[in-house]
């Protein structure tokens, strides 16, 4: 899943998935008049669309760095991380306490995953 030679594109695949997910709940939040779910549509759009899409170009563009293994450990964190938080996220905003524990781990996964992508560019990156 995770090509050597062009490791944007996985970044990008999961980008445009969850730009349809954010678009999708956004859409359902307009129709509906409900929109309580604004913070999940909210990380979703950033957390999932616009960050794993800049960190996608950014990869696509230095190649070594984003086919090292920081940057696929750093992927898989995020792809597992990013969907317990947003459960998690949705489970507490609809009044469920019980899903507070996704939520704070998912987040930590996510958090850790964006501790990888900041070590990779400030001690992998090279001239």
């Amino acid at each position: 899943m995770y090509k050597q030679d062009y490791p944007g594109l996985v970044w990008w695949r999961m980008a445009a998935v969850y730009f349809l997910a954010g678009i999708l709940l956004g859409v359902g939040m307009g129709i509906s008049g409900d929109h309580s779910l604004f913070g999940v549509h909210a990380h979703i759009n950033l957390l999932g669309w616009a960050s794993l899409g800049i960190i996608g170009l950014i990869y696509q563009h230095l190649p070594t760095l984003g086919g090292n293994r920081v940057a696929k450990v750093q992927f898989w964190l995020h792809a597992i991380g990013l969907p317990v938080m947003m459960v998690g996220l949705t489970g507490k905003m609809l009044g469920h306490a019980q899903f507070e524990p996704l939520l704070g781990g998912g987040a930590l996964v996510v958090g850790i995953s964006v501790l990888l992508f900041t070590y990779n560019l400030l001690f992998n990156l090279r001239a």
